[in-house]
């Protein structure tokens, strides 16, 4: 598909202080839409004005929430230019996603230049302060005109795209972790794989009442013993455990995080070992209590790496590493980032400079 390009004639005021960029709260200046038609396909690929869309109130998704979005971020390399970080692992996430929702594919290499073309179209809006980023939000959601508890035939993909400050404008500081024995967020044959907007939904009131109790996040345990660690709010978690690196198996109840499977990579390139399995929380409480629970750290697209220094659970807690920052999480901060930013040697091409077209 061609992609059509109308530019705004109302460029908006950048802002100028990096430091008060905070996260999703401030849009570039243009977007981009493809509308999918069953019976038709993709069609009427655009970057448009950044604005309002146009929905019925008939809307599937607002009444069967059949929508999936993604997550990534562009950064300034030193020399100017604009990077993109494993960007086609998630257009390869969105349409997995998309499949498990009933939602049609788009072509991954499109979705890559689509957003490609947006972020070329607003590089002016990417910051270049420590930490910053441009976080890119690709979406599709069901549209339509009439009402009825099946896959829609109508369809939007749309991207939007936010100047984002840094996740540590304090410096890094370890978090306190609740795990969940009320709530569950996935179950096996479920959604849990699939990022969609029902899964946040389905975490924000144990999200809230962990906040209360004055917890950073929830770790969740699986939906069916409640016995075995799975991944906190939007980030994959791993454990340092006699040196090795642990990790619950990916399955129907976790996302397949693209950090995190960065992180494993980076892991093997040092011969570290990487266990991907089941966790149950008694392991981890008598590991910890053997001294063999060293670290403990989240990974994600918004943090990278968030290191963890208290887990709680039914009341009891154990504190990890002194709440201190671990070496290991501090490594693979500094590598990724690193590599983010083109400071570091990018050994497995992750990072793809954004054309000017």
């Amino acid at each position: 598909m061609d992609i059509k390009i109308t530019r705004t004639e109302n460029p908006k005021v950048k802002p100028t202080d990096e430091s008060k960029l905070g996260f999703g709260r401030i849009f570039t200046d243009h977007m981009f839409i493809v509308e999918y038609d069953k019976g038709i396909g993709w069609h009427d690929a655009r970057i448009v004005p950044y604005g309002p869309l146009c929905l019925d109130p008939a809307s599937p998704v607002f009444h069967y929430a059949q929508e999936i979005f993604e997550g990534t971020k562009a950064y300034r390399l030193p020399n100017g230019e604009v990077g993109s970080f494993r960007l086609i692992d998630n257009a390869r996430r969105m349409n997995r996603s998309a499949d498990r929702t009933c939602m049609p594919a788009l072509d991954e290499d499109f979705q890559v230049e689509a957003i490609s073309r947006l972020i070329d179209l607003d590089r002016d809006w990417v910051p270049s302060s420590e930490g910053t980023s441009l976080y890119i939000r690709p979406t599709m959601i069901a549209d339509g005109k009439s009402l009825g508890a099946h896959s829609a035939e109508r369809f939007i993909y749309f991207v939007i795209c936010a100047p984002s400050g840094s996740y540590y404008p304090d410096g890094m500081k370890p978090v306190r972790i609740r795990i969940e024995q009320r709530y569950v967020r996935a179950v096996k044959g479920g959604m849990g794989r699939a990022k969609t907007g029902g899964n946040y939904a389905a975490s924000f009131k144990a999200t809230k009442e962990a906040m209360d109790a004055g917890f950073n996040q929830v770790l969740w345990l699986d939906g069916r013993e409640q016995k075995y660690v799975e991944e906190v709010g939007a980030m994959n978690m791993m454990f340092v455990i006699d040196g090795k690196i642990v990790t619950a198996e990916l399955g129907d109840t976790i996302l397949p995080g693209v950090t995190r499977d960065s992180v494993i990579t980076l892991a093997k390139d040092r011969d570290m070992i990487v266990e991907e399995r089941r966790i149950s929380v008694k392991e981890l409480y008598e590991a910890h209590a053997e001294g063999r629970l060293t670290e403990a750290f989240g990974t994600g697209t918004a943090a990278v790496i968030s290191p963890v220094g208290e887990l709680q659970y039914m009341g009891e807690s154990i504190i990890i590493n002194n709440r201190e920052i671990g070496s290991v999480a501090q490594m693979f901060y500094d590598i990724l980032t690193g590599i983010q930013r083109q400071t570091v040697e990018d050994i497995h091409g992750w990072i793809a400079v954004i054309p000017h077209y």
